[in-house]
């Protein structure tokens, strides 16, 4: 079975909702539930990467693996691959997922098909979507579209990432949903890449793969987790897993 590593980027620093990754939810840290989550998909062992001690504080009190990263990462992806070095030196993972720690309601079922369309060989890079059903989603910036070609029953082929309105015409518009299956060759090619000039317009860092002539595929999912972003869906992700609980 090919060995997958879970990495789970963490800072307190984020700028609309500063220190949500320690946000109570039920109980219990966000941290802790996205890492309950993942845990819980059975895909292979997950590691909290984090430049605050609190968050690390909290991982090793929930029984899980953190290990610390610098300060400094301009994304996410950094921080992985930092804690990728520190955690899996010898290289024996084949896949790297990029778990974001702001998706509280995550289903386990929905990580493990971020992984099903790396059982083609052409592929590069996993990641899902689900179908746009909220109309105000539709032309909203802040919601991600991924522009593909059907290419097998609930798999697309990504031409493009989006935060306009497209495609244009009748049919479903797709919320892309940010986490990311690697082939580990395809991730330690993208980290050595810089960032692209489409990434830094749309600010959307999967284009850099895009232009580097990398394929994405992406799993369609019933509906799409809530990504915890301001105190509203604070707000909202402590009433869904409180109704949960």
């Amino acid at each position: 079975m090919t060995q997958v590593l879970i990495i789970i980027p963490a800072r307190m620093a984020s700028t609309r909702l500063p220190g949500k990754p320690l946000a109570d939810i039920a109980g219990q840290p966000m941290i802790v539930h996205v890492l309950r989550r993942a845990q819980a998909a059975a895909l292979g062992e997950v590691v909290v990467a984090t430049d605050s001690p609190e968050i690390e504080a909290a991982v090793h009190g929930a029984g899980g693996r953190a290990v610390m990263t610098r300060s400094d990462h301009g994304s996410g992806t950094d921080r992985v691959a930092e804690a990728l070095g520190q955690v899996d030196p010898g290289g024996k993972a084949a896949i790297i997922v990029n778990l974001q720690g702001d998706v509280p309601t995550l289903r386990p079922s929905d990580l493990a098909a971020t992984l099903t369309p790396l059982a083609d060989p052409a592929v590069d890079i996993a990641t899902l979507a689900a179908e746009i059903v909220r109309e105000g989603e539709r032309g909203d910036p802040s919601v991600v579209k991924v522009v593909g070609t059907p290419v097998a029953a609930a798999r697309l082929r990504a031409l493009y990432f989006t935060r306009a309105t497209a495609p244009s015409g009748p049919g479903p518009l797709y919320h892309h949903i940010g986490l990311y299956a690697f082939r580990r060759p395809a991730f330690e090619r993208f980290v050595a890449l810089p960032p692209s000039l489409l990434e830094k317009r749309e600010r959307l860092e999967q284009l850099r793969a895009l232009e580097a002539g990398m394929r994405i595929d992406v799993a369609l999912v019933d509906g799409e987790p809530l990504t915890v972003d301001t105190p509203e869906d604070l707000a909202r992700a402590r009433a869904v897993l409180t109704s949960r609980a």
